[in-house]
């Protein structure tokens, strides 16, 4: 276990440092035992290529850490550039996903219809790491398609790449 930080570390300043780095935006879903949920997430990225692994860290004291946390099976979705009203909606709103939102016609977790990447993915690990639990997923079956994808810098939303790609 690592020593706390000194006490003059301010939390605030370090934030808005990590803010510096420019993120994608994601919504990851899952069948619950509450029913289809959703949540932002721009703490994603790839682990490994062989097995193919990504990981996403969920903050403990969310509402929806115990959903998630439970869920052996979820989709990571990355956003296009016109979805920032379900980025904040999933972030800060109503988590429970509509029937027209999700593609309900299998088993597998809840599949947004307008993503331009979706990750499907078995839980492959779990572990407790400071104020989140980082979620291991190894990846089953992806769609991917060209768009303008939906980013966060510095506490604002922007937009990278072409539609045509």
């Amino acid at each position: 276990m690592s020593p706390p930080p000194d006490p003059s570390f301010d939390i605030t300043a370090y934030r808005r440092a990590l803010g510096g780095f420019a993120t994608g935006v994601c919504v990851v879903t899952a069948h619950t035992a509450e029913g289809p949920f959703g949540i932002t997430v721009n703490s994603f990225t790839s682990v490994s290529l062989r097995p193919p692994l990504v990981l996403w860290c969920l903050d403990r004291a969310s509402d929806r850490h115990n959903a998630f946390a439970a869920a052996d099976r979820f989709a990571i979705h990355m956003l296009p550039a016109e979805d920032r009203e379900m980025s904040d909606r999933f972030a800060w709103g109503v988590c429970r996903l509509s029937s027209e939102e999700f593609d309900s016609s299998s088993i597998e977790p809840p599949r947004l219809m307008n993503a331009l990447t979706r990750l499907d993915c078995v839980a492959n690990d779990r572990i407790v790491m400071g104020d989140h639990l980082t979620i291991v997923g190894a990846v089953r079956r992806f769609e991917t398609r060209p768009g303008a994808a939906l980013t966060y810098y510095r506490g604002t939303y922007g937009v990278v790449g072409e539609s045509g790609e």
